[in-house]
């Protein structure tokens, strides 16, 4: 049976909206991979913030220089962007306070917010926005020091 150019015709506009359907897709598997493996790397340099303020709990510096320090790919955790906040039952690190509630038993609170650059091309105009904010947060109870007054 011979095809006639009509038909020959039909099957390409059909390849071409599939394909068309079939790269959305995949590119935007591609994005949710990229602010998924941000959003782990967020949660990672949280976690040893978290980590290093449960035994140092009044040495705010440190800390957020410890979340910093985490990682540098694909996020630069110095750059701008990127918020980092530690609290003790709210009260932000090196507000009036904090150091009455950095003992024992208390949990600390490391807090990073990312804004995600969206590529793919339509998907800003379907949120309406053109990036995705990625949050993590991880709290630990604060193990040193152990004698508070």
């Amino acid at each position: 049976m011979k095809m006639t150019t009509s038909e020959r015709g039909q099957s390409l506009v059909e390849l071409a909206i599939s394909l068309v359907l079939l790269l959305v897709l995949l590119s935007g598997a591609v994005e949710f991979g990229i602010a998924f493996f941000q959003f782990v790397q967020l949660r990672d340099a949280a976690q040893e913030g978290a980590l290093y303020g449960s035994m140092n709990p009044s040495n705010c510096a440190d800390i957020l220089a410890r979340v910093k320090g985490a990682s540098s790919s694909p996020i630069d955790l110095n750059g701008a962007g990127v918020t980092i906040s530690t609290t003790i039952n709210g009260i932000a690190c090196g507000d009036s306070g904090y150091d009455s509630l950095d003992c024992e038993g208390n949990g600390l609170k490391v807090e990073i917010t990312y804004d995600h650059q969206i590529f793919m091309p339509f998907l800003p105009a379907i949120l309406s926005r053109p990036n995705l904010l990625l949050k993590a947060s991880v709290t630990d109870t604060i193990l040193s020091p152990v004698n508070c007054t």
